[in-house]
């Protein structure tokens, strides 16, 4: 893989083809940008991209078809074929054949990156519905890869150019999200999120801001006492340790004065109180990235937005931040050169 070592191999999985996952990818890699920087991999079925690329008329998108991983042109987006034949497209409209084909692409990759074939991963969206079977619990992308790579804790991290925010409770019901509220699960996500901010963003002694659970942080356990007798401990501990760990704050109030602009990292108690702040402050161009794995995962924060899907209005903002901020995270573990 890649001998040259001049530029990192990025591995895309298609997602769903009936959403807008084929779209954003194609016209990402039409950035001219990218190619200077890494080469593109994309997991999916040549027949499924040319068929968008006539419907969307994106007549300048253009790919080498590949058998794998060792026979790719480095200034060129490279694709492979992830079943022998192509699902038909139907945009808008789940179908468990593209399902099975997403699926089929996310196991392709994590088996090259593995074996180190590819050196970083961009998700892009699919549809957990159409993956789920009997023999299958798909929860998410964070969750699957987490196991697949064996990790003992991950945390859902959602970054952009201003503003990282990673969740304690991550794919679960809100029913439930009290009972992953604890002590020892603060804690590890603090430790990921600590060595994230170091190891993949370069941020020598992060600021951390942690949110509360419940309205106004708890009111001094009037209106709750997860604040006092499970965050604020775990905030002590690693302040004693020396670290810059504040809170807890009340979330409205922390995202409605923009105090995210004073840290480096923000830690939210579970997936709502993170990520609707998150979306509607930075959704053009914010990643949602896994951190705590072996492998560098990044993915855009939108889903498959079935309904504009084939009517070449999504927005690739986010699946182009997705690829560079892969590129730069790999980028604080070697250097790599750009193409001239």
């Amino acid at each position: 893989m890649n001998s040259k070592k001049n530029k990192p191999v990025i591995g895309i999985t298609i997602g769903d083809i009936n959403g807008i996952s084929a779209e954003v990818t194609m016209k990402a890699l039409m950035d001219n940008r990218i190619l200077k920087l890494v080469t593109p991999v994309i997991y999916a079925h040549g027949k499924a991209l040319t068929f968008y690329r006539k419907h969307l008329k994106l007549e300048d998108f253009n790919f080498m078809q590949v058998r794998n991983i060792g026979e790719i042109h480095h200034k060129k987006v490279n694709v492979i074929n992830v079943t022998e034949e192509c699902p038909e497209v139907m945009p808008g409209t789940e179908t468990s054949e593209a399902g099975k084909m997403a699926l089929a692409a996310l196991d392709r990759a994590i088996a090259d990156i593995r074996e180190h074939k590819i050196d970083a991963l961009v998700t892009a969206p699919l549809n957990k519905n159409n993956i789920n079977a009997e023999s299958l619990k798909f929860v998410g992308h964070t969750e699957y890869l987490t196991e697949a790579f064996e990790a003992k804790e991950s945390m859902m991290f959602m970054v952009s150019e201003d503003m990282r925010v990673g969740l304690v409770s991550g794919h679960v019901p809100l029913s439930q999200v009290t009972e992953n509220v604890t002590g020892k699960k603060i804690k590890q996500k603090l430790k990921i999120m600590l060595a994230s901010l170091r190891d993949d963003f370069g941020i020598e002694k992060p600021r951390i801001a942690v949110l509360g659970l419940n309205p106004h942080a708890g009111e001094d356990g009037l209106l709750g006492k997860e604040e006092t007798e499970i965050i604020q401990p775990a905030i002590r501990e690693y302040k004693d340790k020396g670290h810059l760990i504040f809170g807890p704050y009340p979330s409205d109030g922390f995202f409605g004065m923009m105090h995210q602009k004073k840290f480096d990292g923000v830690l939210a108690m579970y997936h709502d109180q993170g990520l609707i702040p998150f979306k509607t402050l930075a959704f053009e161009n914010g990643v949602n990235f896994t951190a705590g794995l072996p492998i560098v995962r990044t993915s855009p924060d939108h889903g498959t937005a079935y309904n504009i899907a084939g009517k070449n209005i999504a927005d690739e903002g986010s699946m182009r931040a997705a690829i560079f901020t892969a590129y730069d995270i790999l980028s604080q573990k070697q250097p790599w050169e750009e193409d001239e």
